[in-house]
């Protein structure tokens, strides 16, 4: 059984929607909760694992949100964030930009969906860089934590176990 949680029970209800229109077994074995990731509604050590995609840079206490992914993890289970990659490399984080600026946000304004992605930049600014968010995951008590930069560094995936 594969659990999603979301704060906004409109996201769930699209979710929802699009898991019934799907015939492989493998999406019947999933539960949609509304929960807030600083406070998960599950007992410590109850999961062998637990994603998070592109959500990570939009939660506003990132170490209470780790904290309690750690908590609700198995000793040994992994950890896997994926998200926006905060650069150090100053030619990637331009670059990055620009193709926000003059792709990602011209082609979902043309779905009408320009307000979803045009704080795409100024959240990524905000966000952790990969050695922060290892140094963040160590703090928290998962036991290894490293970051790899994917997508010619535009996004980044921190695997941590706990």
């Amino acid at each position: 059984m594969a659990v999603g949680l979301d704060f906004s029970n409109e996201q769930l209800l699209i979710a929802s929607t699009r898991q019934k229109l799907r015939s492989k077994t493998c999406y019947k074995n999933i539960k949609w909760m509304e929960g807030n990731a600083l406070d998960l509604p599950f007992p410590d050590s109850s999961f062998d694992a637990v994603t998070i995609g592109y959500g990570l840079r939009n939660v506003v206490d990132r170490h209470r949100a780790m904290t309690e992914i750690c908590r609700v993890l198995k000793p040994g289970s992994t950890l896997s964030v994926l998200d926006f990659n905060k650069s150090i490399n100053p030619l990637s984080t331009t670059v990055q930009e620009l193709m926000i600026d003059n792709i990602v946000v011209p082609v979902a304004s043309g779905y009408g969906l320009e307000n979803e992605y045009k704080y795409l930049k100024s959240s990524i600014k905000d966000f952790l860089t990969g050695n922060e968010l290892e140094k963040l995951a160590l703090e928290v008590g998962f036991s290894t934590a490293e970051h790899f930069e994917i997508g010619f560094g535009f996004m980044g995936n921190l695997v941590a176990i706990r």
